[in-house]
């Protein structure tokens, strides 16, 4: 390992405890992931089935963006 890859580490560790921080003080405005149109729900009696479709799209578009913006300032 070099340098280079502790920067990573500490980047990515950064990037984890502001999303949790987030998720921890904003779970009531957060409460949209995962029930956008388009995310696949099928509840049965003993069966439910869920696949956030929209969600992940989303997410990817957004952590992509965010991606393409650091790589272009660093």
């Amino acid at each position: 390992m070099d340098q280079q890859t502790g920067k990573y580490i500490l980047i990515i560790g950064i990037i984890i405890v502001v999303v949790g921080m987030l998720v921890y003080f904003f779970h009531d405005y957060l409460r949209w992931i995962g029930r956008l149109p388009g995310d696949i729900r099928i509840e049965r009696e003993n069966f439910r089935f869920y696949f956030p479709l929209t969600t992940m799209i989303v997410l990817s578009l957004l952590v992509t963006l965010i991606i393409n913006i650091f790589k272009r300032f660093f």
